[in-house]
């Protein structure tokens, strides 16, 4: 007699459709195309958790350049002379003073200012 996997094919399509609960119209509820579209939107979560680091990062940078210039300097001057002076602040806290606490930013651009280079003033 020949051995059917009803059950266990059964419970594994329920398995998948339960984790395409949410998804718009037969998406959800039809076992090809939500499987599909599982397996797209997975690669899309992988990509997009590497991508949002950068997309912050750019925007810290954008946030620091925008405080930078309002007080006389560039965003490269401004890093080229916090290495200098040693201070080990990243761009996240970097951004997060210059829109919290603006006059701690602007002891920072003096500390940068006091250590650049001669050929950057």
């Amino acid at each position: 007699m020949r051995a059917r996997s009803g059950k266990t094919v059964l419970r594994k399509r329920a398995r998948t459709r339960k984790l395409t609960k949410g998804f718009r119209l037969s998406r959800h509820n039809l076992y090809r195309q939500s499987l599909v579209t599982l397996i797209r939107g997975r690669k899309y979560a992988y990509r997009d958790r590497r991508n949002r680091k950068r997309q912050f990062r750019r925007l810290w940078i954008i946030r620091i350049n925008a405080a930078c210039r309002m007080r006389g300097l560039r965003y490269s001057q401004l890093i080229c002379g916090l290495i200098n002076a040693h201070v080990e602040l990243d761009r996240k806290s970097l951004s997060e003073i210059a829109i919290h606490d603006p006059v701690a930013f602007d002891k920072i651009v003096e500390i940068a200012r006091a250590h650049m280079p001669k050929d950057l003033k």
